[in-house]
């Protein structure tokens, strides 16, 4: 039982929950979402949270078809961080463009 409880607790560090302005929850690993310095800032701050919890950071002003697109770039970014073939160019619809880069830009990604 409590190494069922201890896998727990390494899987919700491994992980981080992100939500966006209209509740839609994203779940990525904790290691992508550290692209942003933001996001790194916000995680490493000392919190109440217990060890167990699954860190959330909830974005008031990042709608949800805004931060999907934050998020596929963080695994772009992860995939191809380093990688010695060919870099394929990141899809941006142009109808979000605008919103991605405000949303980039206070990221810091």
């Amino acid at each position: 039982m409590a190494e069922a409880e201890d896998q727990g607790n390494s899987i919700s560090a491994d992980f981080v929950k992100l939500v966006s302005n209209d509740e839609h929850e994203f779940i990525l690993k904790r290691s992508h979402a550290l692209t942003s310095g933001t996001i790194k800032a916000m995680l490493s701050y000392p919190t109440n949270f217990k060890n167990k919890e699954m860190s959330k950071v909830q974005f008031r002003e990042i709608p949800s078809h805004v931060l999907c697109k934050v998020c596929m770039y963080f695994a772009y970014k992860n995939r191809y961080t380093n990688s010695t073939s060919e870099i394929p160019e990141f899809p941006i619809e142009p109808e979000i463009a605008l919103e991605l880069l405000m949303a980039a830009n206070f990221l810091d990604c």
